[in-house]
């Protein structure tokens, strides 16, 4: 049995400094959460708070036709018996090999790409729009689980002291909303069940008003990175 303990940082604004402060809760890294409202951000943040939600479409096929009835034979297009002096030809087997068919080859989706599937699930679930994968996000949060394993930290904060709203903005992305870290899990179903099971995380995964949605993991020592975006 493997024990999973837990550790939410959460963004805090002062006022009166007019920056973002790093709160922790437990005293374990196995987990992380940041979160940010920005001054412009729309009000109605959390799960619940949109109700629309994203509309698919159906791809119909025409029905096929039946096919035409085989004509009926009649008498007088029966085959003549074969005599003696004209023995019937013997019938030979056609060389032709007959077509075979397989089925295409699905390829498996990247990891990354099962996390975001399994967040807009989720955002389902509690009627929030689906997060849409984004290149300056998702170059932040690779960069940054990369960045972790090499160097071997696991936290919000970089050891030159970025934090994560400064990382997103650095990689292009203007307004930052939320990070979720996370360490060991093997698999996106496994990271996704530990998010989700606390509550910080699952507070940034179905926050309705985050739109946008960048996904990191490097599997020397299993980081994975969430950088959500408004």
């Amino acid at each position: 049995m493997v024990m999973v303990s837990l550790s939410v940082l959460l963004g805090v604004f002062s006022a009166a400094t007019g920056t973002w402060m790093a709160t922790a809760e437990g005293n374990t890294a196995e987990l992380g959460a940041a979160a940010l409202v920005l001054p412009d951000a729309p009000a109605g943040a959390g799960a619940g708070a949109g109700t629309d939600l994203a509309g698919g479409q159906v791809q119909t096929t025409k029905q096929a036709e039946p096919p035409a009835p085989a004509p009926v034979p009649t008498t007088s297009s029966a085959a003549p018996t074969p005599t003696e002096t004209s023995p019937a030809p013997e019938q030979t087997k056609s060389e032709t090999p007959t077509p075979t068919t397989k089925p295409a080859a699905r390829l498996a989706p990247s990891v990354a790409a099962q996390v975001l599937t399994l967040v807009n699930d989720e955002r389902a679930k509690a009627g929030c729009k689906p997060l849409a994968e984004e290149s300056h996000l998702t170059k932040a949060a690779q960069d940054y689980s990369d960045q972790m394993s090499a160097e071997n930290f696991f936290s919000h904060n970089s050891p030159d002291g970025t934090t994560f709203d400064q990382r997103i903005k650095n990689a292009g992305y203007a307004k930052p909303g939320a990070e979720n870290i996370a360490k060991g899990q093997t698999s996106a179903a496994q990271v996704m069940e530990a998010w989700m099971n606390s509550e910080g995380h699952r507070a940034n995964i179905l926050n309705c008003t985050l739109t946008k949605l960048g996904v990191g993991v490097t599997t020397k020592g299993w980081y994975w990175v969430q950088d959500f975006g408004y």
